[in-house]
């Protein structure tokens, strides 16, 4: 690129950071995405110190997208001429020591990025130029190289064990641990000398965090023999920093923490890991960090710049605590008190900065203080430590803390402004009250027998839930019940379920939203029948203004970001939906209302993924449950706010839109194709909505809805090609063969054969060409059940017979080689019921009717027969329609401008051939009227070509 593109992109940016021209600017900047050199002109402003750093900062974020969505394709061949992957490979080691910190972590994450697909055979010269960059004191030169280690490697932390993966790590290894043990050393002298000038001191201090990150990503799958062969001196390091000291590293303000409260974290981590992993090995040196974790603890403030560091503390004691020889050091009761008083609790009780959060920034107290939302919180590290403990020693622990939490009780009993004490005692009941992991389904499962939960539920929380208590306690009494909600007995659920609807009615923000949280996760309980616990009578009657009242909430703030702030809130509206079902009718107009206004607003600024989830879950109930009766309302008042959405390319919201127009269509009960989606029909086959890989799945989902009500108009329009270009596009990426198959199925069940007749070579031909140069199980599965599903259909004028004269045409009797080594072998393992029982089919009528299997492949019938007997001794058993909507736990969902799967509106599978609903008998039947049909030739058949076992098996299908 010319220098002048340069200013000219740099100026384009600048506009970017600009509220009132963004959208302009980016649309400007994506057009130039495709010329020659856009990515290195990125690098260009990235290392240009003249520039200033938003922009630089600007184009480094541009840059690692860039690379995130153009380096290789979905088989990891490059979409960047080779020469451009050259060069910027070439230059981004040099610019990420050279740049600020800001910037190297977001040329980090590209490296990372890149590394996913090229580390380390493409890229095997990348750790000999990092370890040639390295120097003994040079502390930004080194950060910035260690950064780009760190990027690569952190990449194994969460992978499972592979030759592949450890032949990565032993090239990495092989060239990069004594260098690294030598900066380690290096590092520390530095840092001897540096005790008197804080710049310097600070600036080695987060080589030295990077060093410990990079100690971690080098230990994590497993224990390297040059760490081993040093454990002595490098835990003595360890320690030393563990537990060293200097004002010139301390922060000014209380709630920040510095890089020493990070470089101690890192270190206590690495503990972890290797006291679960390596304790054999590192087992002798734990003793001293134990007796340090101890008295940092026992001395450490309640600031909460220190957050992080108590909860990593506590951590490593929890996995301490885990192994045997070392948890008996706690079994004493001396020395559980002195954990209880001075551990746990401080760490339990409620402090200032807490009530300050719950009060200036509650949504960000209730993700902290939710179950499993945040682990680097005092309270749930410390919770956790003494389950760790209980888990070990259950009466012991159980009889010191309850001894503590009567005492909190009584303080509170005697004086009602001492609120704080009673605080704690629910809290440590809590933490010794439950038993293993909470579910995101049913809260607690497993309680500690040494407790009774409904009568302290009954004498403590009752109270607080129902009448006038101290804020928190009612966020405690309604959490209380959030968390043990399987414990409660229906009669109590029936006295407590009216209580959490009247607090959404409480003015204070974390009231009303744990209020949310409680009656969502109500809503959703069953008993061991799947009845709902709460009556559902009881719901649909309140359910107005129980919507109305949820909406009010959503909406008290009508800026775009505050609006979708709290996700909870919609949940909860979600489930509500869910609950009614059809009792959605009367307030369908509320309903659809406040979801089109909420969508207007927030799609110009989308900022929470999970609100936005929720809310199109929600939509998608609304679609399920009145669209069959109100389904043009339905359609009339969301086509503008959906096509809005289409029309200014809301990426985040594209692929849940065109999942709800699929819903909304099929929920048609009409059954006709309306002219509102023929008029979608010409976009949604436009090729550059189907080149963001998370429309793909939802755009499949929409064009076999649209390919089953209206076959006819899409021959007459002349559309049958464009759609099997979009199959073959599909059908030629691993990413997106399943969508493709989904898609051919769709158009061969629903287009007219005639139709359809001079593509088939070319559609079987893709599919061959596939299988013979990049075939993948997924790939190889779908095919086989392609296979079959051509195979079963003869009434449609397909069949076995109409198959291999296809192939024939690709290349002579390649047929006889597939059906061999793919088709019969591996039908069998076919994963979806719906797939073995249209196999099955397929089997039966190529025995009865093909001409191929008597004439051409005489020894292909008689294995095609103990191919069908092998598959009726399990014979399948397609599902029942489930009309349960599974709950997806959010935090499992991966976000981003990506497919998310709605489960309210997902499409059921649908079964081709409903009519047999038993395979085995429909099989012996099919087979006595075929035999008929064509004068005892079956029969003739198995007792030339049937073994006596094959005979036997077949027999009692024959004899009916």
């Amino acid at each position: 690129m010319a220098s002048t593109d340069i200013q000219g992109l740099s100026q384009l940016l600048e506009a970017s950071l600009d509220p009132r021209q963004n959208k302009q600017a980016e649309a400007a900047i994506t057009q130039q995405q495709s010329q020659p050199g856009f990515s290195l002109a990125l690098l260009r402003i990235v290392a240009a110190n003249s520039l200033p750093p938003n922009i630089r900062l600007a184009s480094a974020l541009y840059f690692k997208n860039f690379v995130k969505r153009n380096w290789v394709d979905e088989d990891g061949n490059y979409k960047l001429p080779l020469d451009e992957v050259t060069a910027i490979k070439q230059e981004l080691i040099g610019l990420m020591v050279a740049v600020p910190p800001n910037i190297q972590a977001q040329l980090g994450e590209a490296i990372s990025a890149i590394a996913d697909s090229d580390f380390w055979e493409r890229w095997e010269t990348l750790v000999d130029d990092l370890i040639s960059r390295l120097t003994p004191d040079n502390a930004m030169v080194n950060n910035g190289v260690l950064q780009v280690a760190h990027s690569i490697f952190k990449r194994w932390r969460p992978l499972f064990r592979s030759d592949q993966l450890f032949t990565e790590i032993n090239h990495v290894l092989s060239k990069f641990s004594s260098p690294f043990l030598t900066l380690m050393g290096n590092t520390d002298s530095v840092i001897s000398k540096s005790q008197n000038d804080p710049a310097a001191l600070k600036e080695t201090f987060r080589t030295l965090n990077l060093i410990i990150k990079l100690f971690y990503d080098l230990s994590c799958q497993d224990l390297p023999p040059v760490f081993e062969d040093n454990i002595a001196a490098i835990s003595s390091l360890l320690h030393k920093y563990l537990v060293y000291d200097n004002s010139a590293l301390h922060t000014d303000d209380d709630s920040e923490s510095g890089v020493l409260e990070y470089v101690k974290a890192g270190i206590f981590e690495v503990l972890m890991l290797y006291t679960q992993k390596y304790e054999d090995a590192f087992g002798p040196q734990l003793g001293q960090f134990i007796e340090s974790t101890w008295n940092f603890l026992m001395s450490v403030g309640l600031e909460t710049k220190y957050d992080i560091l108590v909860s990593r503390a506590l951590q490593f004691l929890t996995s301490v605590a885990g192994i045997p020889q070392h948890a008996q050091a706690f079994n004493n009761q001396q020395v559980l008190v002195q954990i209880i008083d001075k551990v746990v609790l401080p760490n339990l009780s409620l402090r200032e900065s807490d009530v300050e959060l719950f009060e200036d920034e509650p949504i960000e107290f209730i993700r902290r203080d939710l179950e499993g939302s945040d682990n680097d919180t005092r309270r749930r590290a410390a919770t956790t430590f003494l389950r760790q403990l209980m888990s070990r020693f259950e009466e012991l622990v159980t009889t010191t803390a309850k001894t503590y939490i009567d005492n909190y009780l009584h303080v509170y009993a005697n004086d009602k402004s001492n609120w704080k004490s009673k605080d704690t005692a629910v809290y440590l009941f809590s933490a010794i009250a439950a038993k293993g992991t909470a579910t995101a389904a049913q809260g607690v499962l497993s309680v500690n027998p040494n407790v009774n939960i409904l009568e302290f539920f009954q004498k403590h929380i009752a109270d607080d839930l129902a009448g006038d208590a101290e804020l928190i306690l009612k966020v405690d009494a309604i959490k209380f019940v959030y968390v043990f909600r399987s414990q409660l007995t229906p009669q109590l659920w029936h006295a407590a379920f009216p209580l959490l609807v009247n607090h959404l009615g409480n003015a204070n923000y974390v009231i009303h939203t744990y209020a949310a949280i409680a009656v969502e996760r109500a809503l959703f309980m069953t008993d061991n029948n799947r009845q709902s616990i709460i009556p559902s009578n009881d719901v649909v009657a309140a359910s107005k203004d129980l919507v109305q009242h949820l909406f009010t909430l959503i909406t008290k703030n009508s800026a775009p970001e505050k609006i979708q702030e709290n996700e909870f809130l919609m949940k909860c509206v979600m489930r509500v939906l869910i609950f009614i079902r059809e009792g959605v009718l009367p307030i369908t107009d509320i309903v659809l209302t406040s979801f089109i206004n909420i969508t207007k607003v927030i799609r110009h600024n989308p900022s929470n993924p999970r609100f936005q989830y929720y809310l199109f879950e929600s939509i998608g109930a609304l679609i399920r449950f009145a669209g069959p009766t109100q389904n043009a309302k339905l359609e009339t008042a969301l086509y503008d706010p959906f096509a809005a959405i289409l029309q200014d390319d809301v990426q985040e919201f594209i692929p849940y839109v065109f999942q709800l127009f699929a819903a909304l269509l099929e929920s048609n009960p009409s059954g006709e194709l309306t002219s509102y989606y023929k008029a979608l029909l010409a976009p949604i086959l436009m090729p550059s909505l189907w080149e963001s890989k998370g429309n793909v799945p939802a755009l499949v989902r929409l064009l076999t809805a649209v390919i089953s009500r209206g076959p006819q108009d899409i021959v007459q329009s002349n559309q049958v090609e464009p759609i099997l270009g979009i199959f073959q596009k599909l059908v030629s990426t691993k990413a997106h063969e399943a969508y493709s198959f989904e898609l051919i199925e769709s158009v061969i069940a629903h287009i007219p054969l005639e139709a359809l007749q001079q593509y088939f070579v070319e559609i079987v031909k893709l599919m061959l060409t596939r299988l013979s140069n990049s075939k993948t199980e997924l790939f190889s599965q779908r095919f086989i059940a392609f296979y079959h599903f051509i195979s079963a259909r003869q009434d449609k004028g397909l069949g076995a017979d109409f198959f291999i004269n296809i192939t024939d045409q690709v290349q002579h009797d390649v047929f006889k080689q597939v059906y061999l080594s793919i088709i019969l072998p591996d039908t069998q393992k076919l994963p979806r019921p719906l797939d073995r029982k249209t196999a099955v089919v397929s089997y039966t009528k190529t025995l009865t009717d093909s001409r191929a299997f008597i004439d051409r492949y005489p020894n292909g019938w008689g294995l095609t027969c103990n191919h069908l007997l092998e598959l009726l001794a399990n014979p399948p058993v397609p599902p029942t329609q489930d009309d349960i909507i599974p709950d997806q736990d959010v935090d499992e969902v991966g976000f981003g401008v990506g497919f998310t799967q709605l489960n309210t509106c997902k499409r059921q599978p649908r079964d081709p051939f409903p009519e047999v609903t038993d395979v085995k008998s429909w099989v012996g039947r099919y087979m006595r009227e075929a035999n008929g049909r064509h004068s005892g030739r079956i029969s003739r058949l198995v007792e030339e070509r049937l073994s006596p076992q094959a005979k036997a098996g077949l027999a009692e299908y024959l004899a009916g």
